[in-house]
């Protein structure tokens, strides 16, 4: 079986179209056979009626039997076969005409009433020592002589019909042999042709390469049946250069978010290093590496969270949360971090949204964080949550600077910021919003941003029902 699937597909349908073709032909050569075959007794069956019936007739109304008997020669001669049997006897007597040159022993056969002419089914056949069927019939007549009962029999030896029919099956062997042979020839001929598409493919996909991932299938030239792979395959070489164009700028941004606090601590290190130092500027220093470090510990555990969720390796167990007194909660949580740009929130919730409540604090933290650090100062944030037949809707709402519609989409791209005054804020690593979409992504809900006014923004957390 591992034999068979390891070969080529014009080899496996060759063979298979030449097996077909030799079933096909075959069958109809066995068919065209039997049906010769049949013919010839049938015609035999009549020929050996119609010499009984002709003889018997003969008996009656032309010679009696004394002029038989004087006259084999003629009934050998009107025979006109070599090999076939005619015989004239009276019930239970020696044949007194004997045509029998092969002296073919004569079987028992019932013989019919006088003058009746024979019937298909009164045919008997024996067989000969070599196999070759023998046909007989048997009439039985009224002698013009004295009125008396005479046997009329007659064989036929098919020797020359079989050999007729085993010519013709030598015949049909060899037409299906030969018929296999060109249809294989053919089947071979015509599938190298009609997959010449699919060599094609291949050789275009060989040419795609990380370096070159903008080829893609003509799926104007495919033929129909392979239109449908075509699309399939440029719509994933899409998804694949898109991918891979994300995972060249992820690695870019993680390399420079790195880069600074790495940066700072080789500066810092470097400087303290170059001459003696009190040991208040060493604990300075330490306190400043400890801020650099728990940075790059909290990008590598919010990288590590995103792989986790891409690879749906996290499973979360839902629970019912209140949404006013998780918003409430958030609200106090931020209070202080809120009143230093002079902000407040403003809470209206109502309802119970199925989540995990660990996971679902984490996003709604991390839009109010965003609110709070990107939101213009002296302002309101407005948390909201409803609970509707779909599920949950929770917002969070602020007014700062408009942001561009052609930035909305990308807010949730990872160590994405709109502009460089997001970028001036070294609190952040632009990891917050990725992290709500993919939370959002384990829940089967969803994360958008809008701005319905001029100077607003808005992002919506869709949770569905349980």
């Amino acid at each position: 079986m591992k034999l068979w699937t390891e070969r080529s597909l014009i080899a496996r349908t060759t063979l298979l179209f030449a097996l077909i073709a030799c079933a096909v032909i075959g069958s109809l050569g066995a068919y065209f056979y039997h049906s010769a075959e049949v013919s010839l007794q049938r015609r035999a069956d009549v020929v050996l009626s119609g010499r009984v019936e002709h003889f018997s007739r003969i008996v009656h109304d032309l010679y009696s039997v004394s002029e038989l008997k004087k006259r084999p020669l003629l009934f050998e001669t009107m025979l006109g076969a070599e090999e076939d049997v005619l015989l004239f006897r009276r019930p239970g007597e020696a044949p007194f005409v004997d045509v029998n040159p092969g002296r073919l022993a004569v079987p028992e056969l019932p013989a019919g009433p006088a003058d009746d002419p024979p019937r298909a089914a009164d045919i008997r056949q024996t067989r000969l020592p070599g196999g070759v069927p023998v046909h007989w019939a048997i009439a039985t007549a009224t002698a013009r002589e004295d009125g008396a009962q005479v046997e009329v029999i007659a064989g036929h030896p098919m020797t020359h019909e079989m050999r007729m029919l085993a010519e013709y099956r030598n015949r049909i062997l060899l037409a299906t042999l030969t018929g296999m042979l060109a249809a294989t020839l053919l089947a071979y001929c015509v599938l190298r042709r009609a997959l010449r598409p699919v060599r094609e493919i291949a050789s275009r996909a060989a040419q795609i390469s990380p370096t070159n991932l903008a080829v893609r299938l003509d799926d104007e030239a495919a033929p129909v049946e392979l239109r449908q792979l075509t699309h399939a395959f440029n719509a994933m070489l899409d998804r694949l250069a898109d991918g891979y164009q994300r995972l060249q700028q992820f690695s870019a941004d993680l390399a420079h978010e790195i880069r600074t606090p790495v940066g700072a601590l080789l500066g810092q290190t470097q400087v303290a290093l170059a001459q003696p130092r009190e040991a208040d500027e060493y604990q300075q220093l330490l306190e400043s590496n400890l801020e650099e470090l728990n940075r790059l510990s909290h990008i590598a555990e919010n990288i590590l969270f995103l792989a986790h969720a891409d690879h749906a390796a996290l499973s979360i167990e839902r629970q019912p949360v209140d949404l006013h007194g998780e918003l409430v909660r958030i609200a106090d949580y931020f209070e202080g971090l809120a009143d230093e740009r002079g902000m407040r929130f403003d809470v209206d919730a109502a309802g119970m949204v199925s989540a995990n409540p660990m996971l679902c604090r984490r996003a709604i933290n991390n839009l109010v964080v965003n609110a709070v650090r990107y939101g213009a100062g002296d302002t309101i944030v407005r948390l909201r949550g409803a609970q509707d037949q779909a599920g949950a809707l929770v917002t969070v709402e602020n007014d700062g600077e408009p942001i561009p519609a052609a930035q909305l989409d990308r807010l949730f791209d990872r160590f994405y910021r709109g502009d460089a005054a997001r970028s001036a804020f070294t609190e952040s690593n632009g990891l917050g919003l990725a992290i709500v979409k993919a939370i959002m992504h384990l829940h089967g809900g969803s994360a958008r941003v809008v701005c319905p006014l001029p100077g607003v923004v808005r992002f919506e957390l869709r949770f569905p029902a349980a």
